[in-house]
């Protein structure tokens, strides 16, 4: 009989009068010979992927049904194994349930709004780090893909609502929280104007304060380019008045 190992294919060989299955020996891409009582199975070696439906339940015991897309291959050099003790159906027989498995070990532990509202990615390698047993099992997980999370109707919408309020009430303790700050604000800047102002007030009082702001703007309407009258003896202690011209 002659037997075709395709591109991406593995091989392995039953010799029905000579020790049944080969498990140490996989047979590569090619063109085979063999005797019309032996048998050669083909296994596909090349990364595949499932798209699958998987409900399991909760911390609470409430049902979540997670929609994935998982990539897996047989491990090449375990085919001979593979083949010998779960044989061609090892999709069904190893790699659905192992999955399963992992999401009732992983999923099992959170509530039900954890579970929607725990970011995809850390899903994933949470699920992933549960699958990393399966490889034991000849059959490589190389990755799981979480394309949906579904809750029962009235569960989702209760979450919904939930995160809708938490989120108006950190919108209002926010808005609160600035009003605070601004009532704050308002309060420091009334100190100080009143600070201020007080500091004015009691300076005017001060007759030699009064005197050098006169001398200053004396001196101002001094070095102006217009012209003048001067009025001389404002008192004893008083300044000279300075009428400006035109």
């Amino acid at each position: 009989m002659v037997i075709t190992i395709q591109a991406g294919e593995g091989g392995v060989m039953y010799k029905r009068f000579f020790g049944g299955t080969v498990v140490d020996n996989v047979f590569t891409e090619g063109l085979y010979v063999i005797w019309p009582w032996d048998k050669l199975t083909p296994y596909d070696l090349r990364l595949q992927a499932l798209v699958r439906d998987f409900t399991v339940l909760t911390a609470v015991g409430l049902p979540v049904t997670l929609k994935m897309s998982i990539r897996f291959k047989p491990e090449q050099s375990m085919l001979g194994y593979l083949h010998q003790r779960v044989g061609p159906g090892y999709i069904d027989s190893v790699v659905i349930p192992e999955v399963e498995a992992a999401l009732r070990r992983a999923i099992g532990g959170y509530s039900p709004e954890a579970i929607y509202t725990t970011r995809k990615g850390m899903l994933q390698e949470i699920i992933g780090e549960a699958l990393e047993p399966a490889s034991q099992k000849f059959v490589i997980i190389d990755d799981v893909i979480i394309r949906s999370v579904t809750l029962p109707d009235p569960i989702q919408r209760a979450i919904e609502e939930k995160l809708v309020h938490e989120q108006q009430m950190q919108a209002y303790v926010y808005r609160l929280d600035k009003e605070l700050k601004e009532v704050e604000r308002k309060r420091h800047e009334a100190q100080g104007i009143y600070e201020y102002q007080k500091k004015v007030g009691e300076s005017l009082k001060d007759p030699e304060i009064l005197k050098w702001l006169g001398i200053q703007a004396t001196e101002k309407l001094a070095e102006s380019n217009n012209a003048k009258v001067v009025v001389v003896g404002a008192g004893k202690d008083g300044l000279p008045l300075i009428l400006g011209g035109n």
